[in-house]
């Protein structure tokens, strides 16, 4: 017997070490978005679209990356989640699953998103969180990387941070909040960045810019003028995918 077209609101915590990003490509299959469809489209017997908050680099990871779609189906909410994450590889897990609005869309009602990203200041290797932290040369200054930071916050033009270096729509984001904080451990620096929204690779790229700044390599001073210029040489290197994660998306 069949029910009716729900639309359903996700949320979806994934390991992305092994993948090609969120975002479903023609030349692989290997991709978070890709891997839903395919399994939804095979529960309901007819194509399933999945629409993601927003994308995720290769390599990204995401605790709390929220997605959407619309299903016919009898099964309740419980065993619908239940279904999903029985097939699902052992890296991706569905850890929320309710009935939406038919309004509701992951990306166009997204209000904010929170990233974090980890980096490992320990002595020797991390050998067990080795896919999830970046473990960058020489000490870090915390003081001259929030002083950087400090300078990011609020709205601004964030091109020189954009990977896109042929972005046609606004490039203008809101960044609400930069934390920078050691662990409790002492071998992780933690960067917790809070926004309306992220371009293409732009918290990787904010990311390796202020280590840059905490390694002595540049002055928090430069910051100002990497937003005015808009030149994505005068920021840093990008830091590594597996560093980042995606907290959360918020509604």
């Amino acid at each position: 017997m069949s029910g009716m077209i729900k639309n359903y609101k996700i949320i979806i915590s994934y390991d992305g070490s092994r993948y090609d990003g969120w975002q479903k490509q023609a030349n692989t299959e290997n991709t978070i978005q890709g891997k839903l469809e395919a399994l939804l489209s095979r529960m309901a017997g007819s194509a399933i679209l999945v629409h993601g908050s927003g994308r995720t680099d290769a390599g990204v990871h995401a605790l709390g990356q929220t997605a959407n779609f619309r299903m016919d189906t009898t099964c309740s909410e419980a065993e619908l989640q239940a279904a999903i994450n029985g097939y699902l590889p052992e890296d991706i897990a569905v850890v929320h699953l309710k009935t939406a609005s038919e309004r509701f869309h992951s990306r166009l009602s997204a209000v904010g998103k929170i990233y974090r990203y980890r980096l490992y200041v320990g002595n020797g290797k991390p050998v067990f969180d080795r896919k999830y932290v970046w473990q960058p040369d020489g000490e870090l200054n915390m003081d001259k990387m929030r002083e950087a930071a400090s300078f990011l916050v609020g709205q601004h033009d964030f091109r020189g941070f954009c990977g896109n270096r042929h972005m046609k729509k606004s490039t203008v984001r809101k960044i609400t909040r930069i934390d920078i904080e050691k662990t409790a451990g002492g071998t992780e620096i933690d960067l917790t960045f809070e926004g309306n929204g992220f371009l293409q690779n732009m918290v990787r790229i904010m990311t390796g810019t202020l280590v840059e700044c905490g390694q002595g390599f540049r002055r928090p001073e430069e910051m100002p003028e990497i937003l005015e210029t808009g030149e994505r040489q005068m920021a840093g290197k990008m830091a590594p995918a597996k560093g980042l994660t995606l907290m959360e998306v918020k509604y």
